[in-house]
């Protein structure tokens, strides 16, 4: 097996063999599966653009859109223009249109393309002079976008409406103006402040508890509008329990890259769909496992899914925001994009540390596709960072 040196938390250097044996890549469809799931896919940035990339954004289309073919040859959904890829945090919704759009073209070319498209207010900046008129014309602009390309809204949280907000009477009346107009059920997207801190207090209430109160009673007033909720709290108490409470037809979809095998899995009571992040970074294995449980095989099902997990907590460690520097840093490590290089210069984000021990995880959970490429490659970013072969 292919070897290498990687720098350990006492700043010591060692040698690692690595031990995995890759989870193949092996074709399914969605109907494979008992759970719906849709990948959060990340955008692949275009190193030779001469722009600045903190201040423009450049995407290599070809690239990010072969990725969402892989996605659906998987039997995966596609979650697009969501936060993992840097929607709000690097990529504009003036970059986030032409991705929709692209990307439906794409969807509309196979029979066997899931997809959904996330809207929110991000093109209006949170202020003091925003009103609630303002969120509910930026909520307006976004979805009708979605809807007039036939795509389905993934109705993502709003920073704008996290700061204009006086109360839970002002979330009522967005997501009831929302919900009220749109085409097609959506799947509302309630994303915590430790993905993004601007969401802290979301629903009006300084709890979780009490803001599950409050969204529960919208979705209650408007369950013919909602085909499903994904919560990103991290918390699979929290997430059991609301999933526990919601309309009889409407679906939880997880979005806890922590403690997805489980949720996902289910008990006695119910289960989770999934809508997640961490599944960009290891398809094959998300796949395999649903294909397992698709067949009856729960055992199998954590056998693939269980050593994903660690690798799945440490890319979305604090400051959670970061992860999607870890999912960019694996999809290179398996030959999915010939660069290092992300939107708003955000490979920066984590230290060498982290990505050596990344490499370990991903070694253990058997999602490094290519040892020997994925090896050549640590190798190259190690050398970069001082650290010899």
């Amino acid at each position: 097996m292919p070897q290498l040196n990687l720098p350990n938390a006492d700043r010591s250097i060692t040698p690692y063999v690595l031990k995995g044996d890759p989870i193949p890549f092996v074709k399914f469809k969605a109907s494979d599966f008992p759970r719906i799931a849709y990948s959060a896919a990340h955008v692949v940035a275009d190193p030779l653009a001469v722009v600045d990339p903190w201040l423009t954004p450049a995407i290599d289309w070809d690239t990010t859109l072969k990725f969402r073919h892989r996605m659906w040859d998987l039997g995966l959904g596609v979650a697009e223009a969501m936060d993992t890829a840097q929607r709000g945090m690097g990529l504009t919704w003036t970059e986030a249109q032409e991705l929709i759009r692209r990307s439906q073209v794409e969807a509309r070319s196979r029979s066997d393309s899931l997809i959904a498209y996330g809207a929110g207010t991000d093109h209006l900046a949170p202020g003091p002079d925003v009103t609630i008129d303002d969120i509910l014309r930026a909520y307006d602009e976004q979805v009708d976008f979605v809807e007039g390309q036939g795509g389905r809204v993934i109705l993502m949280a709003s920073r704008a409406l996290a700061a204009a907000a006086k109360s839970p009477d002002d979330y009522a009346r967005v997501y009831g103006h929302v919900l009220s107009q749109v085409k097609q059920p959506v799947i509302m997207h309630w994303l915590g402040e430790m993905f993004d801190p601007a969401l802290l207090g979301y629903w009006g209430k300084g709890t979780h508890d009490e803001a599950m109160d409050v969204c529960l009673d919208v979705i209650a007033a408007h369950a013919d509008k909602v085909d499903g909720i994904k919560i990103s709290l991290l918390s699979a108490e929290k997430e059991i329990d609301m999933r526990r409470r919601l309309p009889s037809q409407v679906k939880m979809y997880t979005g806890d890259d922590f403690n997805y095998a489980e949720l996902i899995a289910g008990d006695d009571q119910g289960f989770s769909h999934a809508l997640l992040g961490i599944f960009d970074a290891i398809a094959p294995a998300a796949s395999a496992g649903l294909a397992a449980l698709g067949r009856g095989n729960t055992n199998e099902f954590f056998d693939i899914l269980e050593p994903t997990v660690p690798l799945s907590r440490h890319i979305f460690a604090a400051p959670t925001r970061f992860y999607k520097t870890g999912v960019v840093f694996l999809a290179y490590l398996n030959g999915l994009q010939d660069h290092f290089q992300m939107v708003g210069g955000q490979q920066s984000t984590r230290s060498v540390q982290h990505f050596a021990e990344l490499f370990r995880l991903a070694d253990k959970a058997r999602v490094l596709a290519d040892p020997e490429l994925a090896t050549s490659r640590m190798k190259a970013f190690l050398a970069v960072n001082g650290v010899s072969a």
